[in-house]
């Protein structure tokens, strides 16, 4: 009998809360303007903290009432604002809030409030608004729909401090970059992409924000000073021109990045270092600011190991080590500097211990919070540990050595979260640039296990790493090459160069290109085979140019040593020479046809496989076109070809001889031994002497 009852004292329950809530919207429709008002103030003290009574509201339909009370011009300015803030609070409640807020076009009707010359007003709508736009379901192109807006939140800058917090807050979390960068990565937390356009920096800066906005550093209120520093470092985030208007900034007399040293401060608040700190890093990497100057090798490198430590909050300490590790991704010397700066990677170790059993934390809720976000630490040290091992071998070792680093990476190739896993490849990426641990620590830790298991399955931006990883795994020197082919790597390389991503493709054909030096000709035969000629020649024509050129270095491995050569022309010569022919008469670059006629001299180093050049006339013209060639380059490698074909101790080199005579090859030959190239004069007068012998 309980069974039954169940439902229906449920649906009771929530009709009694619903019925408590309707009164509320009831009263909105109230003939009297003033019992209306009173009900809108009612309602805004009934819903202050409570979740459950702004989804109750919003179910009852306060909102599109609320909407139309705000928008009347007949309703009182008094009216009018309380409505606004309602609204306000009703979207700081949930995340689905917010979506029915915007299903009901809450964002044009308070664009349109900001037209009022009533301050209060404008100020509740833009508090509303904020909320709104800080909120992740919220599109930040809402903001960029109507061209007048942008202006006319510039103007409204001037009118109160409110308006400039709140303003600047709206424009640093709706300025989202649109360009992106398809290979390497970038260790700072990235802006989202923008749709179509101008990027949201550019209309910005376009609509004067840098001017607009440089003066509020100077505001007596910290929010207004913090909202501002916010917003220049969205705006300068990997945007040279923005950052060089920066650097030449006048605010009272002094320059911005004097100030922003200012703000670095200890007796600064944390908030307030960070953030300083991101918008000089931020200006360093787009070039406005030069890595050597004091104020980032003095002020601002040193600022951001200090947040790193463990005195500091969880998402203090991420945030610190996030930008640090961008700060010195492509500085050697910074990276040198920030290795021996206060210990810090030993002090990165701690991030993979905690909260420890001694932690210092006290507060409950803030323990529960970072076991739950202490994961964010793991990939905050991963990546910064990345950017410390990008060029410098000691530093590379002083990070294997670091207490259990190895395993520390395996274990965070297979953690749940994406980021975690990123971080570690992008890590094991970073160290594997080393020729000693590929040798020693990756070997001894079967590094090569976890990161194939990262490849079968995985999302692109995490593939692109891995498989860079891999191709340096795969180098002859590694000791990881052999237990990698065999555990399939072939069949998931090719399958690599078919993907649409193009970072994939190049590292899939370059991982194909290291396995192909020196291998036997079982591999070379799999690849070939694993490829398919079809797809191969799919390669060839890839538009880009590092899938063409490591392409050509997959084919000039494939084709070494004699055997090898005469074995793979024999099956698909005639389509190698095709491909050949089609890159020499294209229109490519010097490296490109370098490359080609490199394979054309290993072709001609083949015992049979030379056959399938001298029976090429059209091949032989463009050896021949080669020869005098403006480049000295292109000119030796087609001597190579040359001195393959005519090389006297092999079989029929007599025939080849006479018939390369009889084109002119001799004549220029002559021409040659007279170079003042060393390199081209040698190698003439070496082939010349072939005729001679």
């Amino acid at each position: 009998m309980a069974c039954v009852l169940e439902t229906p004292l449920r649906m009771s329950v929530l009709s009694e809360v619903t019925a408590s809530s309707r009164h509320y919207v009831d009263r909105l429709f109230d003939p009297d303007p003033q019992k209306v008002l009173q009900g809108v103030i009612d309602m805004k003290n009934a819903v202050i903290g409570n979740n459950k009574q702004k989804a109750n509201l919003i179910v009852l339909g306060a909102v599109p009432r609320l909407l139309y009370l705000l928008q009347q011009e007949t309703s009182s300015m008094e009216l009018r604002t309380e409505c606004a803030v309602v609204l306000g609070s009703l979207a700081m409640g949930t995340e689905n809030n917010v979506k029915s807020l915007l299903d009901c076009h809450i964002i044009p009707a308070l664009l349109q409030g900001l037209l009022s010359p009533e301050l209060k007003f404008i100020e509740a709508c833009l508090r509303c608004l904020r909320t709104i736009f800080t909120s992740p379901v919220t599109p930040e192109e809402l903001l960029y729909t109507d061209a007048t807006v942008i202006p006319h939140l510039m103007a409204l800058l001037s009118r109160s401090r409110y308006t400039q917090e709140y303003i600047c807050q709206i424009f640093s979390h709706c300025c989202k970059l649109r360009h992106w960068h398809s290979c390497g990565f970038k260790s700072s937390p990235q802006p989202l992409l923008c749709a179509n356009g101008p990027d949201h920096q550019t209309i910005l800066f376009n609509h004067g924000a840098v001017q607009n906005i440089a003066h509020l550093l100077s505001s007596t209120s910290y929010k207004v000073r913090m909202q501002a520093l916010k917003c220049f470092s969205v705006l300068a985030f990997e945007n040279p021109q923005v950052s060089m208007t920066l650097v030449n900034v006048l605010v009272d007399g002094e320059l911005l990045p004097q100030i922003f040293v200012k703000m670095l401060q200890r007796d600064k608040p944390i908030e307030m270092q960070l953030t300083s700190a991101k918008c000089l890093t931020y200006m360093c990497r787009a070039g406005a600011i030069q890595t050597d100057d004091n104020c980032i090798v003095l002020k601002t490198l040193p600022s951001l190991v200090r947040l790193c430590s463990k005195e500091r909050l969880l998402e203090e300490r991420v945030e610190g080590a996030e930008t640090l590790a961008y700060l010195i991704e492509t500085d050697v010397e910074l990276q040198r500097i920030a290795s021996i700066t206060d210990h810090l990677i030993a002090m990165l170790s701690d991030y993979f211990k905690y909260p420890s059993s001694v932690s210092a934390i006290t507060d409950i809720k803030r323990l529960d919070h970072d076991l739950k976000h202490a994961h964010e630490l793991r990939q905050a040290a991963f990546k910064l540990y990345a950017s410390l091992g990008a060029n410098d071998e000691d530093i590379r070792k002083k990070i294997i050595e670091t207490e259990n680093m190895m395993d520390r990476i395996v274990n965070g190739l297979s953690e749940s979260s994406i980021k975690v896993r990123l971080s570690a490849v992008r890590c094991l990426h970073s160290l594997s640039r080393s020729v000693q641990q590929l040798r020693t620590s990756f070997q001894d830790h079967a590094v090569w296990k976890p990161l194939m298991k990262v490849l079968q399955n995985a999302p692109d931006e995490v593939l692109v790493v891995a498989s860079s990883t891999l191709c340096n795994l795969l180098l002859e020197f590694s000791p990881s090459k052999e237990p990698i082919l065999e555990s399939g790597a072939i069949e998931l390389l090719c399958s690599l160069t078919q993907s649409e991503n193009l970072a994939l493709r190049v590292n899939g054909i370059w991982a194909l290109m290291n396995m192909a030096f020196q291998a036997e000709q079982k591999i070379k035969a799999d690849i070939l085979q694993g490829l398919s000629t079809e797809q191969l020649f799919q390669l060839l024509s890839d538009s880009d140019v590092n899938v063409l050129m490591k392409t050509l270095g997959l084919l000039r491995n494939l084709l070494s040593t004699r055997p090898h050569i005469d074995q793979i022309m024999s099956t698909h010569g005639k389509q190698i020479m095709q491909a050949v022919t089609l890159i020499l008469e294209g229109e490519h670059n010097i490296e490109v046809k370098e490359q080609t006629l490199c394979i054309l001299a290993n072709i001609a180093d083949g015992t049979t496989a030379k056959e399938l050049i001298m029976t090429n006339d059209d091949i032989l013209q463009k050896i021949k076109y080669y020869m005098s060639h403006s480049n000295a380059k292109l000119q030796l490698a087609a001597m190579f070809c040359i001195s393959n074909l005519i090389w006297n101790e092999e079989e029929g080199s007599q025939e080849r001889q006479d018939k390369l005579r009889d084109i002119g090859i001799v004549d220029i030959l002559h021409k040659l031994s007279q170079s003042s190239d060393p390199n081209l004069c040698d190698k003439a007068k070496t082939a010349l002497q072939q005729y001679l012998a």
